[in-house]
C-alpha cells in the first residue's frame, strides 16, 4: 500500500506511526510518505532549551485521563521520561478586581464539588453563591438540544459562575467565546450530570464521594491529571520522527491539490506529485478544504465551515527574587470582564520541574483567542509590553525579564460552535463515501494532544484495516 499523510503535526505523526505498527503486525508492505509544509515536524508543538530554561511554543502537556497519548508514550519507550505536575501547588487563580483569587478547592470547571471551600471563597458574592445553589433544585433542560456553554452555565449556575470562572477557563482551554462554544462538543460530562443527576452540583458531589482523586484533580496514583516529558513536548515529536523510515518525510512540501485519478490518489506536492492508495489529510480543516475542493466540493464547504481562532504565547524568564508573588499555584486565568489583554498565565517553572534554572522563574502568558484577536495586530514587542504590564499588575513584577520568547499561532485553534457535533458527523459521512481518504486533527472530536493522537490513529486504522475501524 502507498500511504500519504499530509501534515506533520501530532495527528499526522500519530497516524504515520500507527500505520507502520499495523503494517508490521500484519506483515503488510507499506510505502509511507509524510508531506509537511514547514521546515520541521510537530506543528504547534516545539520546545526550546536556552540558558537553562525550557520554553514551550505550543502545548506544554497532555491529559492522562484520556489514554491515547499516554499509551503512545509507552509504546515509544518514553514512559520513564514522563513527569507530572507538582501537586503541592495544585491550584489555579482567577484575576478578579485587581486581585488573584484562588479557585475554590474542588471546583470542577463550572461548579463546586466541595461545599466548604466554595462558601469561604471571596471570588463570588453571596448573591452569586445563592444563585449557583439554585442548580440543586432547577429542572433538567430540554434533552437533545445543543446549546452554548454560556447559555448552559447561565441557566444552571448564573451569571457570576459564567463571567468569573467558566468564561476565563474556556478561554484558557479553547481560546473561545462561551456563547459560541458547544457544551455538548466540549464539556459533555456536565450535560450528562444534568441528565442523570438533574443537578450539576449534586452530580459532582456524588462523584467526589465515589472518587476523591477526581475532585483533587488527579487521575490516579501513578500520574497527575496533566503530564509532560522531562525535556518538553518536543521529545514526543522527536521520538515519533525517529521511528519513520528513512526518506519517508518530505519537509517544505506544500501540497496544492489532492485528486482522485482512477483507482489512485494524486497528491500534488509542489516539487512533483505523489501517487497513493490512501491519503490521510491531517491539516487544519480550512487547509483540508482547499486540498479537497476538486475531490468533493460539498465536503470542502463543510470543512471550510469549521472556524478557527489565533493566539500567541509570551514566555518570560525572571530571577525568582524579582517576582514578589509566592507563585503558589499553576497560574491564573483572566475573566473577559476585567478588560485585560491576557487570557491566562502559567507558572511553568512551578507546574513542572526543570523549566527554569535554580533561582529563576518561567512565566508563560497567553493572548488573543476568539474574544481578543485584535491584540495580535501588535508587533512582538507590543505583545511583550502588554504581557509585562499585566504581570506587573497581577504579580508585582517590575524588572526586565532575563528571557523573552514570543510564539504566534495564527488560525490554529478550531472553534467548536453550537452544532459542531452534527457538523462533524456530516463531514464523516462524506469522507466515508470516499474510498482511500481519511481526515485527522483537532478540528473534529477534540483539541488536546491525546485527542489528536487518537484521531491520527483511527485514520491509520481506517487506511490499513478498513472502514470497520472504530472511532
Amino acid at each position: 500500500m502507498k500511504l500519504v499523510v499530509v501534515g506533520g503535526g501530532i495527528a499526522g505523526l500519530a497516524a504515520a506511526d500507527r500505520a507502520l505498527e499495523i503494517a508490521r503486525e500484519r506483515g503488510l508492505p507499506l510505502a509511507l510518505t509524510v508531506l509537511e509544509t514547514r521546515e520541521r515536524l510537530g506543528g504547534t508543538i516545539e520546545t526550546e532549551g536556552t540558558g537553562g530554561f525550557l520554553v514551550e511554543a505550543g502545548a506544554d502537556s497532555f491529559l492522562s485521563e484520556k489514554p491515547w497519548a499516554l499509551a503512545l508514550c509507552r509504546r515509544l519507550g518514553l514512559e520513564q521520561r514522563l513527569v507530572g505536575t507538582d501537586d503541592r501547588f495544585r491550584r489555579t487563580f482567577v484575576w478578579f478586581r485587581g486581585r488573584l483569587h484562588p479557585l475554590p478547592e474542588g471546583f470542577q470547571l463550572l461548579a463546586p464539588a466541595r461545599l466548604g471551600p466554595f462558601l469561604a471563597s471571596g471570588l463570588f458574592s453571596w448573591r452569586g453563591k445563592a444563585r449557583m445553589a439554585l442548580d440543586l433544585v432547577l429542572p433538567r433542560g430540554t434533552p437533545g438540544e445543543d446549546e452554548s456553554l454560556g447559555a448552559f452555565v447561565r441557566r444552571r449556575l448564573g451569571r457570576e459562575a459564567l463571567e468569573r470562572v467558566a468564561q476565563p477557563l474556556a478561554a484558557g482551554i479553547y481560546t473561545a467565546d462561551p456563547d459560541d462554544l458547544s457544551v455538548s462538543a466540549t464539556l459533555p460530562r456536565f450535560l450528562e450530570l444534568e441528565r442523570s443527576q438533574r443537578s450539576v452540583i449534586l452530580g459532582l458531589w456524588r462523584a467526589a464521594r465515589r472518587s476523591p482523586a477526581v475532585t483533587a484533580g488527579t487521575s490516579g496514583a501513578r500520574w497527575s491529571l496533566f503530564v509532560t516529558l522531562a525535556g518538553g513536548m518536543g521529545e514526543l515529536v522527536e521520538a515519533l520522527g525517529s521511528r519513520l523510515p528513512a526518506g519517508s518525510v518530505q519537509l517544505k512540501r506544500r501540497v496544492s491539490t489532492i485528486e482522485r485519478r482512477g483507482a489512485h490518489w494524486h497528491v500534488d506536492g509542489g516539487n512533483g506529485a505523489v501517487e497513493a492508495d490512501h491519503v490521510i489529510v491531517a491539516t487544519e480543516a480550512y487547509a483540508a478544504s482547499r486540498l479537497l475542493r476538486y475531490v468533493d466540493p460539498p465536503l470542502a464547504a463543510m470543512l471550510q465551515g469549521v472556524p478557527y481562532a489565533s493566539s500567541a504565547t509570551v514566555s518570560l524568564g525572571y530571577r525568582r527574587a524579582d517576582v514578589p508573588h509566592p507563585l503558589d499555584g499553576f497560574g491564573f486565568v483572566v475573566p473577559r470582564i476585567e478588560g485585560r489583554s491576557l487570557l491566562a498565565c502559567t507558572f511553568s517553572s512551578v507546574k513542572y520541574p526543570g523549566r527554569a534554572p535554580e533561582g529563576q522563574a518561567l512565566l508563560r502568558c497567553f493572548l488573543g483567542g476568539a474574544l481578543g484577536g485584535s491584540v495580535l495586530q501588535d508587533e512582538d514587542a507590543g505583545l511583550v509590553r502588554r504581557a509585562r504590564e499585566e504581570l506587573r499588575a497581577a504579580l508585582g513584577v517590575a524588572v526586565e525579564p532575563v528571557l523573552v520568547r514570543v510564539h504566534r499561532h495564527p488560525a490554529s485553534m478550531p472553534q467548536y460552535g453550537v452544532g459542531h457535533g452534527s457538523h462533524v458527523e456530516a463531514i464523516e459521512r462524506r469522507v466515508a463515501a470516499a474510498p482511500g481518504l481519511s481526515l485527522a486533527g483537532a478540528a473534529y472530536r477534540g483539541v488536546g494532544i491525546a485527542d489528536c493522537v487518537r484521531s491520527g490513529e483511527v485514520a491509520a486504522e481506517r487506511a490499513l484495516i478498513g472502514s470497520s475501524a472504530t472511532a
